[in-house]
């Protein structure tokens, strides 16, 4: 989750600078970059358990040992709770999940090493503090009333919010993880293109990256629990957005959706004013009894922006959000997948064919059935019955195609399709990351989930 948007506070006069303000991120194809984000739980070596942020081995003590690399510090009420460097940000979720926002790169081999460096990094520090970190999409041990809570305003007002309109909202914020990535689109007609076939095959990912099939230290009966968790949350703000199938869909109605998401704060004179709930529109109307006479910036609008959790989230970039967290291999898996779908228009059109045909029921059953069934859920492709996992050997080849004509290679000769290996053998083995944990669970770890802390950790 974001800390306040940097951009200007201008003034909003009307609907159509709402517009503009998607449609300004247009870009080139010789600019379109590549920026991966990816969480983790961070635990105690000695006891498994999350880190506060405050004392000597918390997550704010964390972030300091992380400024001996030039990362600069973010502060909210002296408090830190953030690091920058260049384009890159570490921030924290709700209960100290760690979460690298990479810079914009040309290439996945170039998000891979970031990842890399960040990790190393990450474990220089951690291994001073006896602390440790493991990537999987749900919190496999810890209750939610364990969990700790970071020092940021806004998830004081979210934490009150998230039970008015969901039950499983909190565990969203402090026992969840993932990995996703953020992709540019050159036009309207592109960006429409793109955000049908990512929605589309949303689910595919999720059945791909599914890893988190533990509650409390049980098996939850579902593989990516992660997933499933959004569609408890809030719906206001979540789902497969249907109205992006329909004609005439395009930046306008993106904005139209995102005027009717309920606000959750206004960030105003370094505090976070609480509008949760609260209309936008009336917000622009200056009608908000919270801020009389206020109307909101444009920094309020990239805020707002935020707030909303879609499948697919369209800032100004498209975010594809559907995938567990996981270890650094299916990190730089998650980018070569989507860039070779959406980054080549010859293997976006193939992904295009794929899905273009599926109904809404169709689409919502995968996205309802793949957090427990993931690749063994039945799917259709063309007029042939199979499973999800057919939809993702097919769309690996795809994107597979895609990253071979980019051809992006390192000094060796590599392309970027070595980043799909770890999909591959998912694929080929037909088990997912949950199924193999489970597998372990239910064998040699003979029902001892902190196994996973050890044989998992980065």
């Amino acid at each position: 989750m974001s800390g306040p948007s940097a951009v200007k506070e201008t003034p909003i006069s009307g609907r159509a600078e709402l517009v503009d303000y998607v449609a300004s991120g247009e870009k080139p194809v010789s600019a379109w970059r590549i920026g991966t984000e990816h969480e983790k739980f961070g635990f105690r070596l000695d006891d498994l358990r999350p880190p506060t942020w405050e004392g000597e081995r918390g997550i704010g003590a964390l972030l300091e040992g992380l400024t001996r690399f030039g990362w600069q510090r973010v502060t909210e009420h002296d408090k830190l709770i953030a690091l920058a460097r260049e384009m890159a940000s570490i921030t924290l979720e709700p209960a100290g999940q760690l979460e690298l926002s990479g810079a914009p790169l040309s290439t996945i081999h170039e998000t891979c090493a970031e990842v890399s460096q960040h990790l190393g990094e990450v474990k220089a520090v951690a291994d001073e503090l006896r602390l440790g970190f493991l990537g999987m999409g749900f919190q496999p041990k810890w209750r939610r009333d364990e969990m700790p809570w970071m020092p940021k305003g806004r998830y004081k007002i979210m934490r009150e919010y998230m039970p008015k309109v969901g039950s499983l909202g909190l565990d969203m914020m402090t026992r969840t993880c993932t990995v996703q990535v953020n992709l540019d689109y050159s036009s309207e007609a592109d960006m429409v293109k793109k955000f049908r076939v990512a929605l589309a095959l949303q689910p595919v990912a999720t059945a791909l990256f599914a890893d988190s099939p533990f509650t409390e230290g049980r098996p939850n009966g579902y593989l990516s629990y992660r997933s499933h968790i959004w569609t408890d949350t809030d719906p206001d703000r979540t789902g497969m957005l249907d109205f992006v199938f329909e004609d005439g869909f395009g930046y306008e109605r993106y904005v139209d959706y995102l005027l009717d998401v309920p606000m959750y704060f206004s960030y105003r004179d370094g505090e976070y004013v609480d509008l949760a709930g609260k209309s936008f529109r009336k917000f622009m109307a200056g009608e908000l009894a919270d801020l009389p006479g206020s109307k909101p910036t444009l920094r309020d609008w990239a805020d707002h922006t935020t707030t909303a959790f879609p499948e697919v989230r369209l800032k100004k970039y498209l975010e594809m959000r559907g995938a567990d967290g996981g270890p650094w291999g299916r990190l730089c898996a998650l980018p070569a997948f989507w860039v070779g779908l959406l980054y080549d228009d010859t293997a976006l059109d193939a992904a295009w064919d794929m899905v273009k045909d599926f109904s809404n029921a169709e689409r919502h059953a995968l996205r309802d059935g793949v957090p427990e069934q993931a690749l063994k859920l039945p799917a259709r492709i063309g007029t042939v019955r199979g499973t999800v996992r057919d939809l993702a050997d097919e769309a690996l080849k795809i994107a597979a195609e895609g990253l071979r004509r980019r051809a992006r290679r390192t000094p060796s000769g590599a392309d970027e399709r070595i980043f799909l290996d770890a999909l591959l053998a998912i694929v080929d083995a037909n088990q997912t990351p949950a199924e193999r944990k489970l597998e372990l669970f239910h064998g040699a770890w003979d029902g001892d989930v902190d196994r996973v802390f050890r044989e998992f950790a980065y």
